[in-house]
């Protein structure tokens, strides 16, 4: 049994067969997701008491019963989602989509992402393979870009869910099958695909393919594994953090707020809030990364200090890329930020001071508005910091751009300063109360000269600078990626 690490497997997929014959098969609970989705499910019907005798009895005694065989998990599948009839398709999916969006998104594993983005730009053809329902897979799916779901399917009559199964739950030699009866409707050659999966339930699925992988293993699939000489991948746990990340984190905060209470002091004494603004973001970040145990590995600093003024861009991902674009921009830096920041404790006011600009993203004239001050502030010789997608990510892909940040550099003349982001989220993620320790990857890519854009062609450039973004994550430069004329529609 060979115990691998994500930048093996990543390494094997690359050195392997390419195209679609091949196949990427991924078990969904535990395996791309940190636990049971169902879990989630059960808490948001507790918290929401609408949860019915019945349905809190299954869920409470099922972890404890032990399923045998693929009958006994149908039957315990089938008193589930009994409770589900009446309910429209629309209403399922909808409430799933909710679930991932408030918590099972935040449980996903970041190497099982990894190694699907591999997967595919090895061409070959990834499908989810679970006992979960389509429901459950389809929000991380979409995500993700995977096109292929074997699920357990409901029984839908005119739109509505009639509690009863299409089929038999894709568990155990049902999972198997339906893999090989995909893998010959899609012509794929199993005996050189790829299957991921952790439990012991999945072993007839594993053994259906040439190249199984058992990701955080239960104990027979560990067993299993070690008699197949299957590697072993084992990902770190995302539903719960270590003691010392919430330790760091504390002292992350702590610093954090110490340095404003201490830069807006100094303000009041000397009535410089430029210089406070600087302290604070040069010590307050450098301190507090320290203490949460985070370093920051930047590739290409050089573009970071090219031309200033200028409009820094970055793909946002969690709280932490506060301290990371502080920390690497260092001075004479403002930004565009949330309405709801402006009344946070002692965060709030350092914000003012720091002349940031407000945005409220509920009323549109307001948020063009607000724009307008981060113009004047870059004329004055400050740079601006912002995040062109709006709103932190839920999962590593880049969301859509948004105009703001191209209109401020456009209007004051300054050049844009993408900066890609690889992994903060792995370290806290949109949702994550706690930092985790480790080293964030930046790479800032050449600046780019807006001056000649033409507004007719906004669109097309904006969406040439996202792809800049999507092609440095994909594949990770080892030096800077230069934004030419021809990528630009003028």
């Amino acid at each position: 049994m060979d115990v691998f690490n994500t930048a093996d497997a990543i390494a094997r997929i690359k050195a392997g067969p390419q195209g679609p014959s091949i196949g990427a098969f991924f078990d969904f609970d535990g395996t791309l997701i940190d636990g049971y989705s169902v879990g989630e499910y059960f808490k948001e019907r507790i918290r929401t008491r609408t949860i019915s005798v019945k349905e809190l009895v299954t869920g409470v005694t099922a972890p404890f019963k032990g399923i045998a065989n693929e009958a006994e998990f149908s039957q315990l599948f089938k008193d589930l989602i009994a409770e589900w009839a009446g309910n429209s398709e629309d209403e399922v999916r909808a409430l799933w989509q909710k679930l991932f969006i408030e918590r099972i998104a935040r449980c996903m594993f970041h190497e099982a992402y990894s190694l699907v983005q591999a997967h595919m730009q090895a061409g070959h053809t990834v499908a989810i393979a679970s006992s979960a329902t389509r429901y459950q897979i389809e929000p991380l799916a979409i995500e993700y870009g995977i096109e292929h779901i074997l699920a357990t399917e409901l029984e839908i009559k005119r739109g509505i869910v009639n509690g009863k199964l299409n089929g038999e739950p894709l568990w155990g030699k049902n999972k198997a099958a339906a893999v090989r009866g995909f893998a010959k409707k899609q012509k794929i050659n199993l005996s050189k695909s790829y299957g991921y999966a952790n439990g012991d339930e999945d072993i007839d699925f594993l053994s259906t393919v040439g190249l199984a992988t058992a990701v955080n293993p239960q104990k027979e699939l560990q067993l299993k594994a070690a008699s197949e000489a299957w590697p072993v991948l084992n990902f770190d746990p995302r539903k719960r953090a270590p003691f010392k990340a919430f330790a760091g984190t504390v002292g992350a905060y702590s610093a954090m707020t110490a340095t404003m209470l201490a830069g807006m002091a100094y303000n009041r004494f000397y009535k410089e809030p430029r210089r406070a603004a600087d302290m604070v973001g040069t010590i307050g970040s450098e301190l507090g990364l320290a203490l949460a145990g985070i370093k920051v590995n930047i590739l290409n600093e050089h573009n970071l200090w090219r031309v200033r003024p200028a409009v820094f861009i970055l793909n946002h991902q969690s709280k932490l890329d506060f301290f990371i674009f502080y920390n690497i921009i260092r001075r004479e830096l403002t930004g565009v930020v949330k309405k709801e920041a402006e009344n946070v404790p002692v965060i709030g006011p350092f914000l003012r001071m720091a002349e940031m600009s407000f945005l409220d993203r509920s009323n549109s004239k307001k948020a063009i508005d607000a724009l307008q001050p981060a113009v004047d502030r870059l004329k004055r010789g400050l740079s601006v910091a912002i995040a062109p997608e709006g709103t932190r990510s839920y999962t590593p892909k880049v969301g859509r751009f948004k105009k703001g940040a191209f209109h401020i550099a456009m209007q004051a003349g300054v050049p844009i300063v993408p900066v890609v982001i690889r992994n903060a989220g792995e370290l806290m993620w949109r949702e994550d109360a706690t930092m985790r320790a480790g080293t964030v990857d930046i790479c800032a890519l050449d600046p780019i000269d807006v001056s000649q854009w033409d507004p007719a062609n906004l669109d097309d450039n904006i969406a040439a600078v996202r792809q800049l973004f999507v092609d440095t994550l994909a594949d990770w430069p080892t030096e800077t990626k230069t934004m030419n004329d021809s990528s630009l529609v003028n």
